[in-house]
């Protein structure tokens, strides 16, 4: 229950009990149209179907008696009754939906066009059957009133042309297009026409395309409607593909050219928009004596046109720059470079600190268009480098650069943000130019820009700290003195912020930092911040991203002292703090350092704290450390690892004897049977070296190299390879008995008839055997108190003479590791449960 207001909040004014009642009426009013929704009795008779028809009955009995939402139900699940059976689809259902939709409403008109479509790509059916079932009734409302639904067919017919073979094209569509493109037709019958000629051109041949398909090119270019106009000249560039070079250049640049000319604008933008995306095909003399005459008319009359014209121009900026490279003159080249500039700066001499409400509503609509200009501009940015070269980036950009990155509206800053790695990449070793703007985005106060500008955050850095005049690397980081600020600052604004997934990314892309700037740079300034956003954040994925970029910052760190620091902070605050938020923290940690660091540093530094969480009070605590168990396994290497090995088994026996969560338990039963599956990792040299000394043999360097070689790989090793692992409290024995006693061999209890029986029995000899078994401490669990515990084997697969699968049958010796004696596993394994406790039992007499 929440708390009860104070007395001041309970003191209702006149005007908020008015604003309490009106609240209420609205919400009566948004009541009364559902209630008036309901359906009676009579609508609910009408609206019911037997329900033992079959699909196809109850179908052709909807789309003849029922209403048109039915029907509209019906055509959706056309395609699936095509997949069901074509057969009777074709022939009861689809001529019922032919005469529903010669009336059907927008709503069913568009579900058919989807159906139709839907049909197509899934190949239900046959090209032909196609062709022959479906494409006269899609024909057949290409013309629909309705520009959406006319819209729909069009390009449900778009896809059907793809694969229908060529006479079907000719017969069906190619020759009534004709007639269709006539001027005595309607308009959208004419833009319709325009729109499937484009398409047919990739269909037939150069020559078929002469004869049958231009002279129609040609009158729709010449339409005395300027939406035909525009519309067939935008397919231009389809036709010229399908045309090729030299049919382009006699039939298509010329109309091009002539449009170029229209009195319309929005024809006028279609032609300039064709010739940039036909560069390309257009040799050199095309383009300086035809293409750059209409290029330069086109820039020097845009700014007395329409913004729209301005905004097109501006985004195809790019294109001409690298179409017409190489061509301009060195004035041309200079005009166009001022046109950019121009353009980069357009709308900014108008500012002039009005209020918005002041300004009149058409002034507004076209500052908007000019800040698409700028945005557009900001978008080519780096095609204008490479026009410009990247040497003369400073005297001829860098100013324009400047006025980008500090545009007043955040789109353009954040365009220009996205791509300044490329400009970066650009510059090369002219890259310290721009080390003021990239502090200027990361303390940009729009997250926006700073999310845009952080995607590649850590290129942008590398090539900061690699490039530049110097070749020093001292004096390239010392050319941003403000870098680590801004860094800060710009985690300090996303922290702060609702945006987490800024604040995630951005802590992820501080792991390039070590890269970057110096241990003692990252230590003092980062690395206790990375540890306060563990400890102190409330969004889990934050959270990790800044444990992830801690471990790495550790990783890089050289300096035993602040190593030792760091773990030890890590352990004491994050492993033994006091929330349990902060423990489950350090489990994400310890998953982070085992990815991260060796095998080795885990066991050192973080295996027993890890195992020790085996004893928290939370159950969730207890059951994230089981879920990691078999990570921190993979960690363990035989024999320099057994006395941890030993550690590890005796914390899972100790979840299995005492856990009282069933959650808990039933994961601890799910990774024991992990464990067991799981290869050990095998140190083979270290195998050799105690082999030979336990057989008092010196083993000479080549020997000990030959060796090396021949068990640098394997998992598992051979049979007929003694194993020597000495335990941690006792001396070396022989050879012979320490093999038996390193073998941990597979419990029988694993088998399915007596898994969970056995659980039980654990549970109940719990208060006998976990008192002898381990000692827990402040510290950890003492390795004196470890009694051998490895008569069930699901630690190991270890040795060469462990079978790679079990069986129910598996005999269970009783082997002690802190006795010289093994037992013969032939006689000691059985099913039953009694075994097992004399053999807990014959360990508490034998510590």
């Amino acid at each position: 229950m929440h708390p009860p207001p104070p007395a001041a909040a309970m003191e209702f004014s006149q005007n908020s009990l008015f604003g309490y009642m009106e609240d209420l009426q609205e919400l009566t009013i948004i009541e009364r149209p559902v209630r008036r929704s309901l359906k009676t009795p009579e609508e609910i008779e009408r609206l019911t179907v037997d329900e033992d028809l079959s699909d196809i009955e109850r179908a052709v009995y909807l789309l003849s008696a029922g209403q048109d939402i039915q029907g509209t139900s019906v055509i959706a699940n056309l395609p699936f009754l095509m997949r069901q059976n074509p057969a009777e689809t074709l022939r009861r259902i689809l001529p019922k939906v032919r005469e529903v939709l010669r009336v059907a409403g927008v709503e069913m008109q568009l579900t058919a066009a989807v159906s139709f479509l839907t049909i197509l790509q899934e190949e239900s059916v046959s090209i032909h059957t196609y062709a022959h079932s479906f494409l006269q009734v899609i024909l057949l409302h290409l013309e629909h009133r309705d520009a959406g639904v006319s819209n729909a067919w069009l390009e449900t017919l778009l896809s059907v042309i793809e694969v229908l073979p060529k006479e079907t094209l000719r017969h069906e569509i190619l020759n009534p297009l004709v007639s269709k493109a006539q001027l005595s037709q309607t308009v959208q019958s004419r833009l319709v026409s325009c729109k499937i000629l484009g398409k047919l051109t990739n269909k037939f041949d150069a020559l078929a395309i002469k004869r049958e398909i231009l002279p129609l090119v040609k009158s729709l270019c010449q339409d005395v409607e300027y939406e035909v106009r525009s519309c067939m000249c935008r397919q231009l560039e389809n036709i010229a593909q399908g045309i090729g070079t030299e049919l382009t250049k006699s039939v298509v640049l010329p109309e091009l050219i002539e449009l170029s000319r229209d009195e319309g604008s929005s024809v006028r933008l279609a032609a300039f928009e064709t010739l940039v995306n036909l560069l390309d095909i257009f040799d050199t003399d095309d383009r300086s004596q035809t293409i750059l005459p209409l290029v330069k008319s086109f820039c020097e009359k845009s700014f007395k046109a329409d913004e729209s014209i301005l905004i097109s121009l501006s985004f195809h900026l790019g294109k001409l720059c690298h179409g017409l490279y190489g061509i301009f003159t060195p004035d041309q080249h200079l005009r166009f470079l001022e046109f950019y500039k121009k353009l980069c700066t357009l709308g900014l001499q108008q500012e002039n600190g009005h209020n918005e409400n002041q300004i009149p509503p058409q002034i507004l609509e076209q500052e908007k268009k000019y800040i698409s200009v700028r945005k557009n501009c900001a978008y080519n940015f780096p095609a204008m480098i490479v026009f410009v070269d990247p040497k003369n980036f400073h005297m001829d950009l860098y100013s324009t650069f400047f006025c980008l990155c500090h545009d007043p509206e955040v789109p353009v800053r954040y365009t220009i943000a996205i791509c300044f790695h490329e400009v970066s990449k650009l510059l090369n070793s002219g890259v310290y130019l721009i080390h003021k703007e990239l502090i200027t985005l990361l303390q940009d106060e729009s997250l926006e820009v700073l999310d845009a500008l952080i995607d590649h955050l850590p290129e942008i850095l590398e090539l900061m700290s690699t490039g530049g005049e110097s070749s020093v690397q001292e004096n390239k980081l010392s050319s941003l003195p403000d870098l680590i600020p801004a860094l800060t600052a710009a985690e300090q604004r996303a922290a702060a912020s609702l945006k987490w997934r800024t604040h995630e990314k951005l802590l992820q892309k501080y792991a390039c930092l070590p890269h970057v700037i110096s241990s003692d740079q990252i230590y003092y300034r980062f690395l206790q911040r990375m540890f306060t956003i563990v400890m102190t954040n409330n969004v889990l994925p934050v959270q990790k991203a800044a444990s992830r970029t801690l471990c790495i910052f550790l990783r890089y760190n050289r300096k035993q002292e602040q190593r030792h620091e760091v773990i030890q902070k890590l352990i004491e605050q994050l492993g033994q703090g006091k929330s349990y938020w902060n423990r489950l923290r350090f489990l994400d940690t310890c998953e982070f350092i085992i990815e991260i660091f060796s095998k080795s540093f885990f066991c050192k530094y973080f295996f027993l704290p890890a195992i020790e969480l085996t004893h928290d009070p939370v159950a969730n605590v207890r059951m994230k450390l089981c879920y990691l168990l078999p990570k921190v396994k993979s960690t363990l290497k035989i024999p320099a690892d057994k006395h941890l090995l030993q550690q590890l088994e005796m914390c899972v026996r100790k979840l299995l004897c005492q856990e009282k969560d069933k959650d808990v338990l039933a994961t601890v039963k799910r990774t024991v049977l992990e464990l067991d599956r799981m290869e050990m990792s095998m140190d083979a040299e270290q195998l050799e070296k105690e082999k030979q000394q336990n057989d008092g043999r010196p083993m000479s360097d080549k020997t000990f190299e030959k060796k090396r070689r021949d068990t640098k790989t394997p998992t598992t090793l051979p049979k007929n390879i003694p194993i020597s692992v000495p335990g941690p409290s006792s001396g070396t024995p022989s050879t012979s008995k320490e093999i038996k006693k390193s073998k941990l061999i597979r419990s029988q209890s694993f088998n399915n008839q007596a898994f969970h029986a056995k659980y039980g029995n654990l549970d109940k000899c719990a208060g006998k055997s976990s008192t002898a078994a381990y000692t827990p401490s402040v510290s950890g669990l003492t390795k004196t108190s470890v009694i051998s515990l490895t008569d069930d084997s699901f630690w190991t697969r270890n040795a060469g003479s462990a079978p790679s699968s079990f069986s129910s049958n598996t005999p269970l010796p009783s082997t002690s590791r802190g006795t010289g004696n093994s037992g013969d596993p032939k006689s000691s394994g059985s099913k039953d449960t009694q075994p097992r406790k004399a053999t807990l039992k014959s360990r508490k007499s034998n510590p």
